[in-house]
This record gives structure tokens, sequence and C-alpha cells, in this order.
């Protein structure tokens, strides 16, 4: 800072400004790319089982928010364990209450999405209280201070700090990404997903377990939502409060209305759209941290008035 100072200082007016839009568009940049990762990650965790199974998970922003607090659990509260036994521990636990929900919850009305909506809109609340009951039923009403998931230290990308935390996240979110990519675009139990959201019928007719799919699918998006929930809250926030879910399940809609119900691809460049769009919002407006979050639905209503369909939308089938 104190050297981009004294650039501005010693130069003139024109190469002033020039080193100043420099510097934001780096901002943007690097702060978009990190922060789009995660959003990505979050995102394809909703748009798995929409595309599988046409399910619009409502409680995704809970599963979400009880990867952080089980990362919180097992890491301070309760277990005291490392941070990587935490993070994996907390990732199967969540993954595991996903298919529970599919297969208790779900299941008896996936055919009727109204009901889907509704009754997942139920376990949000019932997961907002059961955090807020005093310890040891919960964690308790107020919010709780989440460890960071590497030491303090800092690093420079294109002339931006950044500490280790985030860029964690990000290679964490890249290699998710890639390996979820590849298990559906190549492992056996992918292409049977991708056949059973062209066609249930077909595909039960071919031999697919499709309920038992469906519950493998809701597994995975769960622990998809949990790890972005872990990484946000050990990267970014540092805390964890009982309504954290309300921002990333909106986030969810905005990214994957975007890119296209369904579409993988789509899910990914609308995250990376909005999170750019969010910090040249925040960096360029004055008070445009305020609008950020508007932004993201801004974009989708624009992009849907010229595409319905979002960007990569087709057919409401999973895509790659």
């Amino acid at each position: 800072m104190k050297k981009f100072i004294f650039e501005i200082l010693f130069t003139d007016t024109k190469n002033a400004d020039a080193i100043l839009v420099d510097r934001l568009i780096e901002e943007i940049i690097v702060v978009g790319s990190i922060l789009g990762a995660v959003y990505a990650l979050l995102a394809l965790g909703f748009t798995l089982i929409y595309g599988v199974a046409g399910v619009v998970n409502m409680a995704h922003g809970a599963l979400f928010m009880l990867g952080a607090y089980l990362f919180y659990g097992f890491s301070v509260q309760y277990a005291k364990l490392e941070p990587l036994p935490a993070i994996i521990l907390a990732v199967i636990v969540v993954g595991i209450v996903g298919s529970i929900i599919y297969r208790i919850i779900i299941h008896p009305v996936v055919d009727d999405i109204l009901a889907v909506m509704v009754i997942t809109v139920g376990l949000v609340i019932v997961f907002q209280q059961w955090i807020t009951f005093p310890i040891p039923y919960g964690f308790g009403p107020s919010h709780v201070s989440v460890p960071p998931l590497t030491g303090l230290g800092m690093t420079t990308i294109l002339g931006v700090r950044v500490n280790y935390s985030k860029v964690l996240a990000v290679g964490v979110s890249a290699a998710v990404l890639a390996g979820t990519w590849i298990f559906i675009a190549k492992s056996k139990t992918g292409r049977a997903m991708r056949a059973t959201s062209q066609d249930r019928e077909v595909a039960m007719l071919m031999g697919i377990n499709t309920e038992r799919l469906y519950m493998f699918a809701m597994g995975i998006s769960a622990s998809l939502a949990a790890i972005a929930g872990i990484f946000i809250a050990g990267g970014y926030t540092t805390v964890a409060t009982p309504q954290m879910w309300m921002h990333p399940l909106s986030m969810s809609f905005a990214i994957v209305i975007l890119g296209g119900l369904g579409s993988i691809k789509g899910s990914v460049v609308g995250a990376f759209i909005i999170a750019y769009a969010e910090n040249a919002t925040a960096f360029l407006i004055v008070g445009g941290g305020f609008l950020a979050s508007s932004v993201a639905f801004a974009i989708m209503v624009l992009v849907l008035l010229i595409r319905p369909r979002g960007l990569f939308g087709k057919r409401v089938e999973l895509e790659e």
C-alpha cells in the first residue's frame, strides 16, 4: 500500500489515473476469481440435484450452514480435531443428512414441485431453530467464531494481498469442480445420472435404480454445499450465524437461473459473472458494497429477459 501511494504522489496525474485503474482491475479480477470459485461450488450442488431429480431444494442454504457449524463443532466445541479431519467428517455427515432428507422427506412428494419447495423451506426453519438451541443440544443463538483453515500468512497475486485461507478455498473449489465434472462425464454412476435426467422412464427400463440414484445425488449436493459453507466461513467471514443460509440460497438461485437450470457449465460461468459484477460494483461505485448483492439479481433478470432459459439452459436435464 505504501508503494502504491508513493507511485500516485510522485507521478503525473495521467499516470496516477492509469495506475489506479490498473490496480482496481487487478483487485476485481483477483477477488472476483476467488469468490467466483466458491460461488460455483455452492451453485453446483443446487443445480446437480435439480438436473438429476428435478428437486428445487430450498434447504440448500441450510446444508451450507450445517457444514460450517459442524466444522466448528468438530474442530472447536466438541471433538477439537485438526482442520482436515474436521472438514472431512463435517462433509461426510452433511452428505448423509442430505441423503436421509431425500429418502424420508422429499421422496414421498418428489413429483410435486410445490410440495418439495414448501417442505424444504420448513427444513430450513427446523435447522435454524436447532442451531440456536443452547449447548450441548445446539450451538446457541449468537454467532460462533470459525477457526481459519490455514495460518494467518498472506501471499500476493497480481499485486493483490490475499490470505492463505482464500487461496486454499480456490484450490479446493477448483479440484472439487473438476472432480465432479469428471465423475459425471466419465463414471458409470455419472452417466446413469445424465440418463435419468434426460428420461426417467427409459432409465428405469434400462435397469437404473432411480430412487437410489436420487439419494446419492442429494448426498453429493449436500456435501458440495457443506464444503462451500466450510470454506466461506473459514476463509472469508470467520464466523457462522443461524441466519447465514439466506445469502447462499439467494446466490444459488441467481447463479443457476442465470446459467440455465440443470447446466453445470452454466452454473460455473454464472458464478464467475456474478462474482466479477459484485466486486466491480463494490470497488467502482461509492457505497457499492451495499448494492453488491442486488447486482446478482439485476443481471439474472436482464439475462432472462433476453434468454428465458438462461445462458446455457436448453432443456430440463443434467448437462456437462
